[in-house]
Formats: structure tokens, C-alpha cells, sequence
């Protein structure tokens, strides 16, 4: 498995290592943000780069098998059903009913008693006319519900891809951390070698092999950290992804599908993300609710038809009747107790709450937008510096080498350097690593990260498909899947 490869000190040869220090997230050039490091690990693990993952293809497991998004969508496909049961309303409903019994009576006409048999059976249909309207907006609301739904469910796709992005990363990443450490261990144990070599000729003071042990103990303590903390990122790419990594290839940020200003990312994110629209929705449900209440205090008309047979009519054995009857009705509330008058009040203030929490979610996306949109920009910029003070480091450590020869350093003047290679190395990792993530997150900010957006190998899931098929059933209690 990837992970048992990664904490093997084999999978880490010096040589191997040392081919990825310089550009640990670089391919090409110094300036391409690739992961290049990761070809390394796949070399180590006997895996052709051919046949590695991608992030397209890590995502679009996620799209597909996800619980979390399978499980919105189930929640979506239960909202629609709102829909048939508003429209309930429209249909009439029929009821059947049938008795029978046994009957015994006796009266001074009849001293000796009669027992008859009575029995019926008999056919009510009631036909709703006009309600006060909450037929219509109740279906209204019921169709504004489940485009708040369709909104979460694109709401928790965007979460989700960002979220296994980031593991994808987060793997790359930390693999070449723990490259870059387990590097370093090598290094200070032939450095400490060659110290105590020169300390046996009394080149070097004892202060010296110190030195360069307690930077050796540092350094392992630093690899077995890193190794941690990939074993927390294979954790999380498992439960996003839905399976352990193997091999994993470089990745790009999503510079094509980036906006190209904060005015247009602003835009976007206001006129499309799933958030606010969800909560547009939610707006225009509550609206609709004060409508349904108001219809509370409006009169009804119905009709209500009857058809019925009964035998062994009023103790008389043999005397049947027949009776049909039609009959319209119009009821006029005239006072509830001042119930539904509370009602009506309490969903204009809900509907009130509903339009603020819009403008709530608004300025939240648009807080998200600046804060991606500010991390994107400048991610560049701190890729540049970094590679920088990787060059930078390089020219120092050798310098410093090169002085401590003809004695003009110390041993811990070239450790305290090699420190600062490393960690301007590291650095650089998690700067090209935050490029490609926060691409991921500017999109999902603006609200346009999907596997659509993403072109992903995956059949796209359509609500619609689902919503079409019960939106118009009258019967059946069978869902469309056939459970």
C-alpha cells in the first residue's frame, strides 16, 4: 500500500531524494508549480507515471462515491415529493366504506322479534374548488423548496471537490516533506560521521560532534513529525476520495478557469453561488408561507358526491334503499381564536428573517471571494520568493562549506545553513501546494466549482430526471428506482 511505502526508509533513497530537493513541487522550470516530487515516490513504488493518479480522476471518485453527496442527494430526490403532495390538493379524494352486522328487535308490533341482517356498502367523493388558494402556492413553495435543495446539494459538491482537492495536495505535499526530512536525516548522519572522523584527529572540538548530534536528533525528530502528519493526509484523501492512494501525479492550479479580476470573481459569486441562491429560495418560501396562512381566513367551496346501497333496512328484512346525492359546500371562517391571525404574523417575520439572512449570505460569499481572490493573487508572488531564498540558501550553504574547509566556519555555521536550505525547501512545497489549492477555493468562493466546471470524467448527476418522474404521479408507492 502507498502508505506502508511511504514510512519505509528504502522508498528514500539519497540519490533519489536529492533529484526532487530543489524543485520539490517543480517541474520543468523553477517557476512550473507541478509536483514533480511526487514522480520521485511513484519511481520508488515501481509505478510508471503513466499509470498514476490524477486529480481529475481522485475527483471524480469523489463525485461518484461519496456518502456525504450521495446522501444530498437523496435528501434532494425526498424534497421533490413535496411537489405531488402540494398538488394533492388539486385531486379529489375517494373513500369507500362497507358494514355488516347482525341485528335482533322486538316491539309490541312485533312480540316475537325480527333478526335481520344489516349491511352497505357506499362511494364518497369530495372535490376541492377553491381554498383560498393554498392549493396553488402551496405547490409554489413546495417547487421553491426543492430549488433550495438542488442549490444544497451544488453547495456540498463544491465542498466536497475542494475538500478532496486539498487531500490530493495535502498527500503530494506531505510525501515531499517526508522526502525532503528523511533527505535531511541522511545528510547529518554522514555529516556527524565525518565530524567524529575529524574530532579523532583533533580537527574539531567535542563541541563540534555535539553540534552535530543534537542536529541529527533534531532532524529525525523533524522526519518522524512529517511522517505524522502524512498519515493524517492519507486519513483524509481515504475519506474524501474513498480509497487509499497509490501513486499520485503532479497537479496544476486551475489558471484557465481562475477569473480575471475581483470585480468579475465579485459578480460571479453574486449572480451563482449555491449558497445564495439557496437562500433566495429560502426567501420565496417563506414569502409563500404568509400566503398560505392568509388563505386560512378565506372562505372554501367543495363538493362532496355520495353513493350508497343498504339492505335489511330499519329492522325490515328484504327492505333495501339506494341513495346518491350531491352536494356543494362553502364554509366562511368567521373566528379561530386568534390562532391563524398569530400565524400570518409569524411568518412575516420569518419572511423577514428569510430576506435578511440572504443579505446575510451575500456578504459572507463576498468575504470568501476577497479572501481567495487575495490568496490567489499574491500565491505567485510567494512562490517566486521562496524559490528565491531556496536559491539564495544554496549559494550560502555552499559558501559555508567551502569557508568551514580552510577553517573560517564553524560546524554549526554549515548545520544552521543547511537548516535554512531545508526549510526554505519546505517552504516551497507549501507554497506551490497553496497555489493549487487556492484555486480550487477561488472557484468554489465565485460558486463554480463542479464536475462540469472541472470537466470530470463523470456522468453528471441531473435532479431533474428524478423530479420528472414523480412530480405528476397519482398513485404508487414505489420510488423510481424501484424500491
Amino acid at each position: 500500500m502507498f502508505d506502508a511505502q511511504i514510512v519505509s526508509r528504502s522508498s528514500f533513497p539519497l540519490r533519489r531524494a536529492s533529484a526532487c530537493q530543489g524543485t520539490a513541487l517543480g517541474a520543468g522550470s523553477r517557476g512550473a508549480v507541478t509536483l514533480a516530487a511526487a514522480l520521485a515516490v511513484a519511481a520508488s513504488l515501481g509505478v510508471a507515471p503513466a499509470q498514476a493518479e490524477t486529480i481529475s480522476g481522485a475527483l471524480a471518485k469523489a463525485y461518484v462515491f461519496s456518502p456525504d453527496l450521495n446522501a444530498q442527494r437523496a435528501a434532494t430526490r425526498a424534497v421533490d415529493e413535496t411537489v405531488p403532495r402540494a398538488m394533492s390538493g388539486y385531486r379529489p379524494t375517494v373513500t369507500a366504506t362497507a358494514d355488516s352486522g347482525r341485528q335482533y328487535a322486538e316491539t309490541t308490533a312485533r312480540p316475537n322479534g325480527v333478526t335481520t341482517n344489516p349491511r352497505g356498502v357506499g362511494v364518497t367523493v369530495n372535490q376541492n374548488l377553491w381554498n383560498g388558494n393554498r392549493t396553488a402556492n402551496g405547490v409554489r413553495q413546495a417547487e421553491s423548496q426543492i430549488l433550495q435543495s438542488r442549490e444544497t446539494m451544488r453547495q456540498t459538491e463544491q465542498t466536497l471537490l475542494g475538500n478532496a482537492a486539498a487531500a490530493y495536495m495535502n498527500v503530494l505535499r506531505d510525501t515531499a516533506i517526508l522526502n525532503l526530512r528523511r533527505n535531511n536525516v541522511d545528510v547529518l548522519e554522514e555529516q556527524l560521521r565525518q565530524v567524529r572522523d575529524r574530532f579523532a584527529v583533533g580537527e574539531v572540538t567535542r563541541t563540534d560532534v555535539a553540534q552535530s548530534e543534537a542536529a541529527l536528533a533534531q532532524g529525525r525528530s523533524d522526519a518522524f513529525v512529517a511522517q505524522s502528519n502524512l498519515q493524517n493526509s492519507l486519513a483524509a484523501y481515504r475519506q474524501f476520495i474513498g480509497e487509499q492512494p497509490k501513486s499520485l501525479s503532479p497537479a496544476q492550479p486551475l489558471e484557465r478557469l481562475a477569473p480575471r479580476s475581483l470585480d468579475q470573481a465579485l459578480a460571479t459569486s453574486q449572480s451563482e453561488h449555491p449558497s445564495i441562491q439557496a437562500a433566495l429560495h429560502n426567501a420565496d418560501a417563506a414569502e409563500l408561507a404568509v400566503k398560505l396562512a392568509e388563505g386560512q381566513l378565506y372562505p372554501t367551496v367543495g363538493v362532496t358526491g355520495n353513493v350508497s346501497k343498504r339492505y335489511d333496512l330499519s329492522n325490515a328484512p328484504g327492505a333495501n334503499a339506494y341513495t346518491a346525492s350531491i352536494i356543494g359546500q362553502l364554509s366562511v371562517p368567521i373566528y379561530e381564536g386568534g390562532a391563524v391571525y398569530a400565524l400570518v404574523r409569524q411568518t412575516k417575520e420569518q419572511l423577514g428573517q428569510a430576506r435578511l439572512l440572504a443579505d446575510l449570505q451575500r456578504e459572507q460569499v463576498r468575504a470568501q471571494v476577497v479572501s481567495a481572490w487575495g490568496v490567489w493573487q499574491n500565491s505567485r508572488l510567494v512562490i517566486d520568493a521562496v524559490q528565491a531564498q531556496v536559491r539564495a540558501a544554496e549559494i550560502a550553504l555552499n559558501g559555508v562549506r567551502e569557508e568551514a574547509r580552510v577553517g573560517q566556519r564553524t560546524t554549526l555555521d554549515v548545520l544552521n545553513a543547511q537548516q535554512a536550505l531545508l526549510n526554505a525547501r519546505v517552504n516551497l512545497v507549501t507554497a506551490q501546494r497553496d497555489r493549487v489549492v487556492g484555486s480550487y477555493t477561488l472557484l468554489s468562493a465565485v460558486g463554480r466549482l463542479s464536475a462540469g466546471t472541472l470537466g470530470l470524467n463523470v456522468a453528471a448527476y441531473d435532479p431533474t430526471v428524478h423530479y420528472d418522474q414523480v412530480k405528476g404521479k397519482w398513485i404508487g408507492v414505489r420510488t423510481p428506482d424501484g424500491r
